[in-house]
Order: structure tokens, then C-alpha cells, then sequence
């Protein structure tokens, strides 16, 4: 049975551009989509988070005129409720043995923007994760994760690797816009990631390796097939 940790934002909220706070947290088609396809395929999913602190669900990811579907907002929240016990007390991150795991796997939401792209725990879970050949998948605002991952030297662990992530152009037309803090594709570019993208709101995944990456909510269901499939090879 594969053992998968799947790593949230313990965020409620992002600081804008212009200093103001906007609620955040895990984007709950992200979770709820991943983690359903992951458990159905047999796997063992543990979550772990900053501190162990229970994620908050972006309130913008329950709400039926953004996300378009009444059904569907009563379905993520019923399987929210599923695995209330899961989510109300995850792991720490600072508690986590990567060794015993087979893959990690990173939803978003703007949280990571607020916690994860700078925890320190992350970015050593991460590198130790990638020297060893495990699966990573973050996807859509979850590869902001990757950023933490800076080797002692300064330099960053993913530069030159192939991913995507939720594009500048899905941020300013359906994001933050113009108000975001900072841009994930153009900063994890900067780094030396090399950023792939497909059309905007349409699903998208990039594997470059053990790093499997998803463009946007649209992506949940792609990259948790991606990492059954690689967990098979």
C-alpha cells in the first residue's frame, strides 16, 4: 500500500499588495479531489501541516457562485466532514520522517503563498524527498510550496527541473489580480524552475521526473492519477 503525505497551508489569510488581508486557506476541490482519488486507489494518506494546525478551507472554494455548482460545494463539504478527524488534527511538519513515505503531494489555495513557500520544515522535507526519487505533486497554488526548498548553499532544489503551477494570467484574471503579493510562475521562473503552461482553466499536468506538477484546480483529478500511475512504475 503506497504511503502518501499530503501537506496543507495552515493559512487563513494572504496580505495583499496593498497591505490588506484576504481569506485563505486550502482550496477544497484540491483536497477533496486528490485525497478521494489517492484513498480510492488503495493509498495510505496521512496530512500534515505547519504545526500541526488544522487548515482552514477557503471560504472562496465553498461558495456556489465561484465555484458554479451548488452539487458539487455540498459534495466537497460532505467529504470534508468525511475526514473531519484527519483534518482537525494533522501532523507537523516538523514531526514528519520522510522515509516513511512514497510521495508527497501539495494542494492549494493562496495559502502556501502565506506559509509554506518560506517553512523552513517544508524546504528540508522537500530536498530530502527529491534526493531519494520520491514522488512530489504540488499543483496549482501548491508548487509555491517548492520555494522553500533552498539547499544550504542558497541555491534553490527544483531550479532547472520542468513544472507548472496556476499561471500569471489565471492570477490577474481570476486570482488576486493586479493586488497579489507576488506572482508563483514568474517568482518560481526567477528561481530557475522552468514553467510549462497549458490554456487557462483547463486541466494540465507536467512530470519531469518524480516531480508531478498540476496548473489549477482543473489539475486535481490529472495529477492524482499521474502519481497512482507513477507509484505503479
Amino acid at each position: 500500500m503506497p504511503r502518501i503525505l499530503m501537506v496543507v497551508s495552515a493559512a487563513d489569510s494572504l496580505e495583499l499588495a496593498d497591505g490588506s488581508q484576504h481569506p485563505t486557506g486550502v482550496w477544497a476541490e484540491e483536497l477533496v479531489v486528490a485525497h478521494r482519488a489517492l484513498k480510492a486507489s488503495g493509498a495510505d494518506m496521512t496530512i500534515a501541516s505547519p504545526g500541526g494546525k488544522k487548515p482552514t478551507i477557503d471560504p472562496g472554494s465553498l461558495n456556489p457562485e465561484i465555484v458554479g455548482d451548488e452539487d458539487k460545494v455540498q459534495e466537497f463539504k460532505q467529504y470534508l466532514a468525511d475526514i473531519a478527524a484527519e483534518l482537525d488534527e494533522p501532523e507537523s511538519l516538523n514531526s514528519v520522517t520522510i522515509a516513511h513515505f512514497d510521495a508527497v503531494v501539495l494542494p492549494g489555495g493562496h495559502g502556501p503563498m502565506a506559509d509554506l513557500a518560506k517553512d523552513a520544515d517544508l524546504g528540508a522535507l522537500l530536498i530530502q524527498a527529491n534526493d531519494s526519487g520520491k514522488i512530489i505533486a504540488p499543483f496549482c497554488h501548491g508548487p509555491a510550496a517548492l520555494l522553500s526548498a533552498t539547499t544550504p548553499d542558497g541555491s534553490f532544489a527544483f531550479a532547472g527541473r520542468q513544472l507548472t503551477v496556476f499561471t500569471d494570467e489565471e492570477e490577474l484574471t481570476g486570482g488576486t489580480g493586479e493586488n497579489t503579493p507576488w506572482l508563483v510562475a514568474t517568482t518560481l521562473a526567477d528561481r530557475g524552475a522552468i514553467v510549462k503552461a497549458g490554456p487557462a482553466w483547463s486541466s494540465y499536468v507536467v512530470r519531469d521526473g518524480n516531480l508531478i506538477s498540476g496548473q489549477n484546480p482543473q489539475s486535481s483529478e490529472a495529477v492524482a492519477a499521474a502519481v497512482v500511475s507513477a507509484l505503479a512504475e
